[in-house]
């Protein structure tokens, strides 16, 4: 069986630093990061959902979720877009004519437009990281250690394991890409 690579995110760990956002960055000299940190639960960005004492307030990672059936990839007219062997769905810079059509085709709003390069840009987990045995750069950069990465397709992995767990969900899963990026929810205090 081929490997499939793939993340789980522990919101439950994310503190919403976006460590990983700058981690993307830096590492992939975008105009901005290629995840980008949502936060849920709450009214307006920077304030928390509830009443004191009880307040809540949960960080939701986003950034290209390698589906197993990605939409861009069939929509982009120049094949700029591709899937790796590993599952990755990778953008070639120098392919790209800027149509801008993959960033319709994108369920999760995770394709994005550079305007000073007249180009697409999206994440490709750090491909140029993984292809030398090393981890992405947002997973090691990550403060709460919330970003985990490994092979969907090994029953036995950690990341296999994590994606078992009651309550852990894919973004807009009725879309059938098959999202190889999970998500952990957050818990709810016990015993308050």
């Amino acid at each position: 069986m081929k490997k499939r690579l793939g993340l789980v995110i522990d919101q439950e760990r994310c503190i919403g630093c976006e460590a990983c956002t700058v981690a993307c960055k830096i590492e992939n000299h975008g105009i901005k990061g290629w995840i980008r940190v949502k936060t849920q639960n709450a009214p307006r960005k920077d304030t928390p959902d509830g009443r004191f004492p009880d307040l809540r307030m949960h960080f939701l990672p986003v950034l290209c979720n390698h589906c197993e059936n990605p939409p861009c990839v069939d929509a982009c007219p120049v094949e700029a877009l591709t899937k790796r062997n590993d599952g990755l769905v990778f953008l070639e810079d120098e392919k790209c004519d800027g149509c801008r059509i993959c960033l319709e085709a994108c369920p999760y709003d995770a394709i994005i437009f550079n305007p000073k390069k007249e180009k697409a840009e999206k994440c490709n987990l750090c491909a140029h990281r993984i292809d030398r045995g090393l981890e992405p750069f947002c997973v090691i950069c990550c403060e709460g250690q919330a970003i985990h990465i490994g092979d969907l397709n090994d029953p036995a992995g950690r990341i296999s394991q994590l994606v078992s767990k009651p309550a852990t969900f894919q973004r807009n899963p009725e879309t059938g890409t098959n999202p190889s990026v999970y998500y952990r929810p957050p818990q709810q205090p016990r015993g308050l």
